[in-house]
C-alpha cells in the first residue's frame, strides 16, 4: 500500500466514539474532588449498610461507669453523657442521615418533576398557578419552612423527610419547567411533534431524558442540604428520637459539654462536614462533566 493510500486513511479519535454516558464518567473521574466525594460517600454508605456487623458496642447500651470518657484504645471516639460508644452511634447515625437525605430528595424529584414538567410544557394558566406557589414557597427560608412541616407533622424520622422533601420540591419545579421551556424548542422535539406524537410521548420520552443530567446535578447537591436538614431537625427533637442515634440529636446532647468533652460534638460534627462536603464536591465535578460544551 502506497503512502499516499496510508494518509488517506481517516485517524478517528476513539473519544469521538464514547457514549454520553461513558464520557461523562471518564472527565468525572478525572476530577480528583469528585472522585475524592465519591470515596467518602462509598465509605459512609458501606459503614451504615453493615453498621451491625462494624460496631463495637450497641450504640444505645448505656454505661454509668463510662460517662463522658475520653477517646481511647477502648472508646476510639470517646463516650458520651450516658456512657454509649460514640464510635458506633456515629456509625449508625449515617442510616439515618443518608437515607433522610436520599428519600427527601427521591420525594422531592417524584413531585417536582412532573409539576415542571406539566408548567413548562403546557404553559398558560396551568403554569401561571403552579409557578406562584412555587415562588410563594421559595420566598420562605427553606429550613424554617422544614421546622413548621415537621412542627405540625409530628416528631419523627420519617415526618422530617417528608417534610424536608416537600420544601425541596419547588427547586426541582422552577429547574425542570426553566429546563423544559429550553429544550420544547428544539429540532428533534418540533420533529416528533410534527410526526403526530401525543403531548405526554414527548415529554417524557424525547423532553424528559434530555433534561436527567441538570436534574442529577440538582439532586446530587440537594442530597448535602438535606442532609444538613435532618441534622437541624434532629438537633431540634423533630427528627430522629432518642435513644435511637442521630448525628443532630448527637449534637443537642453534646452542647451542654463542649469544654468539659468536646469529643461528644467533635465526631458527629465532622461526619456532617465529610458527607455534606463530598456531596457537594460530586455535585460540582457531574456539573462539569456533564457540560456538552467540555470536550
Amino acid at each position: 500500500m502506497t503512502d499516499a493510500a496510508l494518509g488517506a486513511i481517516p485517524i478517528t479519535d476513539t473519544r469521538e466514539l464514547e457514549s454520553p454516558a461513558r464520557r461523562a464518567l471518564r472527565r468525572l473521574f478525572h476530577r480528583k474532588g469528585a472522585v475524592v466525594g465519591l470515596v467518602v460517600i462509598a465509605t459512609f454508605i458501606l459503614l451504615a449498610l453493615f453498621a451491625p456487623l462494624i460496631v463495637p458496642y450497641d450504640p444505645i447500651a448505656t454505661s454509668w461507669t463510662l460517662v463522658r470518657k475520653a477517646p481511647s484504645a477502648l472508646h476510639w471516639f470517646g463516650t458520651d453523657d450516658l456512657g454509649r460508644d460514640i464510635l458506633s452511634r456515629v456509625i449508625y447515625g449515617a442510616r439515618a442521615s443518608l437515607m433522610a437525605g436520599a428519600i427527601s430528595v427521591g420525594i422531592a424529584l417524584g413531585i417536582g418533576v412532573p409539576f415542571g414538567l406539566l408548567s413548562g410544557y403546557r404553559g398558560g394558566f396551568i403554569d401561571a398557578l403552579i409557578s406562584r406557589i412555587t415562588d410563594a414557597m421559595l420566598a420562605c427560608p427553606f429550613l424554617i419552612l422544614a421546622i413548621a412541616l415537621a412542627a405540625f407533622l409530628g416528631p419523627s424520622l420519617g415526618n422530617a423527610m417528608i417534610a424536608i422533601g416537600i420544601t425541596t420540591t419547588p427547586i426541582f419545579v422552577r429547574l425542570t419547567r426553566g429546563q423544559v421551556m429550553s429544550v420544547k424548542v428544539e429540532d428533534y422535539v418540533e420533529a416528533a411533534r410534527a410526526m403526530g406524537n401525543p403531548r405526554w410521548r414527548i415529554a417524557l420520552f424525547h423532553i424528559l431524558p434530555n433534561i436527567m443530567p441538570a436534574l442529577l446535578v440538582q439532586a446530587t447537591l440537594s442530597i448535602a442540604a438535606a442532609i444538613i436538614a435532618e441534622a437541624a431537625l434532629s438537633f431540634l427533637g423533630l427528627g430522629q428520637q432518642p435513644p435511637a442515634p442521630s448525628w443532630g440529636s448527637m449534637l443537642n446532647s453534646a452542647q451542654r459539654f463542649l469544654t468539659s468533652a468536646p469529643w461528644m460534638a467533635l465526631w458527629p460534627g465532622l461526619a456532617i462536614f465529610l458527607v455534606v462536603l463530598s456531596f457537594n464536591l460530586v455535585g460540582d465535578g457531574l456539573r462539569d462533566a456533564l457540560d456538552p460544551r467540555e470536550r
